[in-house]
């Protein structure tokens, strides 16, 4: 093996991608040194996703190389690239519920007794109970992985990745579902595993952490590659003015807006189990920021606020008058629209057009004699595509091949079609890049700007501090305080969002 083959684990020559329309990978060539954590990152539609997809096996490059530990490859499945030695953990998770989560570790790779091709059970959750203890998970190997939590699930997945011995192992937005305790224990397996001589390659949007975690970063705009940098010898501005092609000067535009009367007014919500006794008010004209660490409740209320829960008990007022809300559409048909924390799992048709998933929750709108009228719709979803910068070859294309901030955009953009009294955005940015949270946090400000009440769920800090006007704060399924834009620092709310009142 030379020097070079060394020295890196990974080369990528003119590596080009083309899909119908769109021109995802456009000649990527750079190198990723052994035992590093190496940062990928760019706005969403840079190539990042598409380039890890051809990385494990999921797409063909359509010309290039990539030469991994020293070898020319070309999978042609996730199966082949984890025997070559590359793992991933996706930033969408989609495990199989029903399993263990012992046998979802173990999944394809199973010990089976001789001759009978029974799987040992026994030796797979202790196998799993010993990987756990290595990596400090406290996640017992019998359960069901349908049961767990967004962020258990999430580390799972992680613990799978390193249970193959990986050689390199992807990860795409790792702790986007992660409190800050499990953000700490990602790192130290991160760390434990540069140690070994693994190579992480990073994705994510939160800068921080990637200044925080990566030895170098490679950085790619509208699909091609733009530079790799030693970490320690850059900064967030000129990274970010690499990622955007322009610089990000105020990534939470708040605008001061004429706080109204009050739209919604909740009392004494309760779900038995999940959230006791939540009372809160959104005005006109106000963003209501809900802060709190995974799995206070914040989601869960808004899901039963919406409908798609039930509610033990509660009362909802909307412009002063007592509603009864069942089902999503009895909320619809009230003015409240949300926009879902999962967009790919409840909130879009992924399988369909950017335009049928703009309309399709306001097609009555559409209707005409015998007939919808396309014209409209067509005039609707270019009108929205242009006021989001969303970015789609065609109102046509299937919104599975957007990016994940594009696919973000169209959600919104089905809501605001509707013209909702209250929107609930349930964290409107997570997994987007810098570009597009700044167009989205603008848009926000717009909105409560026209009069429109917003209830925004945030896990970042930053987020919930720059665009609130108001804060509420959750532990534990209770509310634990009420905090004014003026008078709100990241002390006190943490404070709040530990269960701390006093």
């Amino acid at each position: 093996m030379s020097e070079d083959n060394n020295n890196y684990i990974l080369e990528l020559k003119n590596v080009d991608k083309s899909f119908p329309g769109v021109h995802a990978l456009d000649d990527i060539t750079f190198k990723v040194k052994r035992g590093t954590v190496h940062g990928i990152i760019g706005e969403n539609g840079a190539g990042k996703s598409t380039l890890m997809k051809i990385l494990i096996g999921i797409h063909g490059a359509d010309s290039g190389t990539v030469i991994f530990d020293g070898k020319d490859v070309k999978f042609e499945n996730p199966a082949q690239a984890l025997h070559a030695g590359i793992a991933m953990v996706h930033q969408e998770l989609m495990p199989i519920r029903e399993l263990t989560v012992a046998q979802s570790i173990f999944i394809g790779k199973e010990p089976c007794r001789k001759g009978t091709g029974c799987i040992r059970d026994k030796e797979i959750v202790q196998k799993t109970q010993e990987l756990f203890d290595e990596l400090r998970i406290s996640i017992p190997p019998k359960v069901k992985v349908g049961s767990l939590s967004v962020a258990s699930t999430q580390l799972v997945e992680i613990a799978k990745a390193i249970s193959y011995n990986a050689k390199l192992i992807i990860m795409d937005e790792p702790s986007s579902a992660l409190t800050e305790n499990e953000v700490a224990k990602l790192y130290e397996m991160i760390h434990m595993l540069k140690n070994r001589g693994v190579t992480i390659l990073y994705i994510s949007h939160k800068m921080d952490e990637i200044f925080q975690i990566t030895d170098q970063i490679t950085v790619l705009r509208d699909g091609r590659f733009v530079d790799t940098l030693d970490t320690a010898g850059t900064n967030m501005k000129t990274v970010i003015s690499m990622m955007v092609g322009r610089e990000i000067k105020e990534m939470f535009p708040k605008i001061n807006t004429n706080i109204g009367d009050i739209v919604l007014k909740a009392c004494g919500l309760t779900r038995h189990g999940v959230f006791e006794d939540v009372s809160f008010s959104v005005r006109r004209g106000e963003i209501l920021g809900l802060a709190g660490l995974v799995g206070a409740g914040r989601s869960e209320i808004m899901r039963a606020l919406f409908g798609l829960d039930k509610l033990d008990a509660g009362e909802i007022y909307i412009n002063g008058r007592k509603v009864n809300i069942k089902s999503p559409r009895d909320a619809i048909r009230h003015g409240l629209m949300f926009l879902t924390e999962d967009r790919k799992f409840d909130g879009l048709f992924l399988p369909h057009s950017v335009r049928s998933n703009m309309v399709i929750a306001n097609i009555d709108a559409y209707k005409a004699p015998f007939k919808l009228n396309v014209r409209k719709m067509k005039k609707d979803c270019s009108d929205m595509i242009d006021l989001l910068s969303i970015k789609t070859p065609s109102q046509e294309q299937i919104i599975n091949n957007l990016s994940g901030g594009n696919q973000q955009k169209v959600l919104i953009s089905k809501w605001l079609l509707m013209d909702p009294k209250v929107l609930i955005l349930d964290e409107p940015t997570r997994g987007i890049d810098v570009g597009a949270k700044a167009e989205i946090h603008r848009y926000m400000s717009k909105l409560a700007a026209e009069g429109k009440a917003v209830i925004m769920i945030s896990s970042e800090l930053p987020e919930i501090l720059g665009m609130s006007d108001r804060i509420m704060v959750m532990h534990e399924g209770r509310k634990t305080g009420e905090v004014d834009r003026a008078a709100a620092s990241q002390e006190n709310v943490m404070q709040l969002a530990f269960g701390i009142t006093k």
